[in-house]
């Protein structure tokens, strides 16, 4: 049995919760280990500039935002494709999705990497940043945008390693990356002394590696076998692949475009309320919150080929055994980190930020604000897995609207309203009244598509995929 033949029978024959726990546990850690790329930088600059330092972070956060969403766009999207053609046997077009989508993230990254750098102080002045925040954060993200391609292609390409049923070298490429990214912070800010720039330069250096690891993967460099092969013949960008691609990747883009503007919103709300103590305080709250929903993405990630492969070997009762166990284990996940987050605030703060950094201050405004931003937390898990479930049946519409719901429909107007009639509690306020409302609707569409799935010829086989 070949290596394709092998894993198709293990993604449409092997025992769901099995299937979860293996794809799932590695993307869990691989997403945990990527998140530890922007949280180790905080820490490390937290410890050593000062909460100024992790308020520049921040800042910066929507430009990297932007850069993510179009690694997004065509990581994931080409990935669901990929997964559905070899879900249905087709190899070579699932080959031919790779080569394009390579060349789709070269181009837009690069692209990216010019525009940010030309742009790049009245476009952070836009996201927020007061005039002493910055210098610090044009030192910081100017490094961040040279290195756009290195972090595009290794996030972007590693979709596919996951999607072809080889999760563990996609947890290793995240691995190497995160790990270099360590070791190069503390050198970098606490040996050689280069603060801002130094935990820039750990973090573009560490993302090389990674996308190098993943090429050398798809091109058969050393002992690891890939399904699918990166070939010069598969690089001539084919209009239907492009739009395959953006149809199904648009709702995680635009989830992650939306963050972009969200949080450069959020950012000016908090400046206008709360001044830079706010700022420092939400970087901190944004680090813890990703510390939690990293693993909701990651059980996203294991999840994502499973109910893409069966769904397009319709094979529907494995596909809602895949959801709900998913499901389950996200909002285990959230309620965990709700209970965390209630009673212990202030030792959270405490990881970030030394005692004679304005410590005090930020406290008494980051606790309440954590507490309060994250009140919704148990049903976050179910929203975001639900969501990614029509991404993952090729029905990019509706994971579209789902997704902005719970970022832009509610969550921007929110922001804009709430803090006018209670200040800086209303700019902490938004993000629990976005996470009820969307989650109230993301339910109402899941009844629906889980009741009728496998009624109707929602398939289209012999095309790139269509909206039912």
């Amino acid at each position: 049995m070949n290596v394709q033949d092998d894993r198709s029978k293990m993604l449409g024959e092997e025992d769901i919760g099995k299937l979860l726990l293996k794809f799932s546990i590695p993307a869990i850690v691989g997403m945990l280990v990527n998140a530890l790329y922007n949280i180790v930088d905080r820490i490390f600059i937290g410890q050593s500039v000062g909460s100024i330092g992790i308020g520049a972070i921040f800042v910066g956060a929507p430009v990297s935002l932007i850069l993510m969403a179009f690694s997004m766009l065509v990581g994931i999207g080409g990935n669901s494709l990929s997964s559905i053609r070899l879900g249905q046997g087709k190899k070579e077009e699932a080959e031919l999705i790779l080569g394009n989508a390579f060349v789709l993230l070269l181009i837009i990254s690069i692209s990216l990497s010019v525009l940010g750098l030309i742009f790049i102080e009245p476009m952070l002045k836009l996201f927020g940043a007061s005039d002493s925040i910055l210098p610090y954060s044009i030192a910081y993200m100017s490094i961040i945008l040279i290195g756009a391609p290195f972090q595009a292609l290794g996030f972007g390409i590693n979709s596919f390693i996951r999607g072809e049923g080889n999760p563990n070298v996609a947890m290793g490429t995240m691995l190497i990356g995160a790990i270099l990214n360590i070791v190069l912070d503390y050198v970098f800010i606490f040996i050689f002394n280069m603060g801002m720039k130094g935990a820039a330069l750990a973090t573009i250096i560490a993302q090389a590696v990674s996308a190098i690891w993943v090429i050398s993967y798809f091109l058969g460099i050393g002992k690891r076998s890939s399904m699918l092969k990166l070939q010069r013949k598969n690089m001539r960008l084919r209009k239907d692949i492009i739009k395959g691609i953006i149809s199904i990747g648009f709702a995680p883009f635009s989830m992650q475009l939306a963050a972009s503007m969200v949080t450069a919103i959020l950012n000016n709300a908090l400046n206008t309320y709360g001044g830079d103590v706010a700022l420092s305080s939400m970087g901190v709250i944004h680090s813890i919150t990703m510390l939690i929903l990293m693993p909701i993405f990651g059980i996203n990630h294991g999840a994502q080929p499973i109910i893409g492969f069966n769904y397009g070997a319709e094979k529907y009762d494995r596909v809602k055994k895949a959801l709900r166990g998913a499901i389950i284990a996200a909002t285990t996940i959230t309620t965990l980190g709700f209970i965390i987050t209630q009673t212990m605030p202030d030792k959270l703060f405490n990881i970030f930020l030394e005692k004679g950094s304005d410590i005090e201050n930020i406290l008494a405004v980051g606790t309440r604000g954590l507490r309060i931003n994250l009140a919704m937390l148990p049903i976050v898990g179910f929203q975001i897995v639900s969501s990614n479930y029509f991404q993952a049946t090729g029905k990019p519409k509706k994971a579209a609207l789902l997704g902005l719901s719970r970022q832009v429909l509610i969550l921007i107007p929110a922001l804009i309203i709430l803090p006018k009639f209670f200040g800086l509690t209303g700019v902490w306020a938004a993000g629990p009244v976005s996470d009820f409302v969307a989650s109230m609707l993301t339910a109402i569409f899941l009844i629906k598509d889980l009741r009728y799935l496998g009624e109707e010829d929602n398939i289209v086989k012999n095309k790139i995929i269509g909206e039912r």
